[in-house]
């Protein structure tokens, strides 16, 4: 019989209940001390973005470096959680809930809209543009024109 498939909040507790994370260590590799963020710390930094505002997963990873006293925190760890914590309350709001993480202002490095949040680029588009933001094209890809990394121009509100 096959095993029924865990829902994003599911799995949002399961990444919670792990007791290794966080971890400090250093890479022999390459040098440098690395910090793997909880899903808890991702949390509470993609809740702390405002409206109209946005952080990318690169300005939250130096964020959690520095607070952490290491060299680089793990972008692909902080990614993953981003997507699970972005799905997990996707699915709170759809059962009603009307304070969810508002995961659509997480963007990926770049300022680029990621295809695989709740809905996709067009659901996650829509949502940064009820906010006032400018989103545009280059190639490919989506990109919140403001979220350049360590942009200080302030753009005009779309009408």
């Amino acid at each position: 019989m096959p095993r029924k498939k865990k829902t994003w909040q599911e799995k949002l507790a399961d990444a919670k209940a792990k007791k290794e994370l966080p971890r400090k260590f250093h890479c022999d590799k390459s040098g440098k001390h690395m910090y793997v963020p909880s899903v808890v710390e991702i949390e509470q930094e993609m809740r702390g973005v405002r409206k109209g505002k946005v952080r990318t997963i690169e300005q939250i990873t130096h964020k959690l470096a520095k607070r952490h006293a290491v060299d680089i925190a793990c972008p692909m760890t902080t990614g993953i959680f981003a997507w699970i914590i972005a799905h997990a309350a996707d699915e709170q709001e759809k059962a009603g809930a009307k304070r969810v993480v508002p995961w659509w202002r997480t963007v990926k490095t770049g300022g680029v809209l990621n295809p695989k949040y709740p809905g996709g680029v067009s659901a996650q588009r829509a949502r940064l543009k009820a906010e006032g933001h400018r989103v545009i094209r280059k190639g490919k890809a989506h990109v919140v024109e403001a979220a350049t990394p360590y942009t200080k121009k302030v753009l005009p509100r779309n009408p």
